[in-house]
């Protein structure tokens, strides 16, 4: 940064502060656990910020039913719904470190 003008010194230091916390929330965020749920709470999903399934919980009764097809149409609809939760929570962590801005590669 020798040579820069102060005021593009002061952008530089500012710019690499963001990124640093930035980076930190997104590695915090890859351990957190965000939950979503299908079939009004028969099926429950666990996911991490990484985008990893942790969990899955199914009521008992849901199974006894023996309808496979809507069983596999509640995990996915729960995995979708936890999938949300995480982009949305990320999303939000991440505007509070820009400012809003859209930070293209950020989500």
């Amino acid at each position: 940064m020798k040579g820069l003008p102060g005021s593009m010194q002061a952008l530089m230091k500012q710019a690499n502060q963001m990124q640093l916390k930035m980076k930190k929330t997104q590695e915090e965020l890859a351990t957190r656990e965000f939950e979503g749920t299908a079939g009004g709470g028969g099926v429950t999903v666990k996911v991490t910020g990484d985008n990893k399934i942790c969990k899955v919980t199914i009521n008992p009764d849901v199974v006894k039913s023996g309808d496979v097809e809507m069983l596999q149409d509640l995990i996915l609809a729960a995995t979708n719904d936890a999938l949300k939760v995480a982009k949305e929570t990320s999303q939000k962590e991440m505007e509070k470190i820009t400012g809003g801005m859209n930070i293209p590669g950020l989500t």
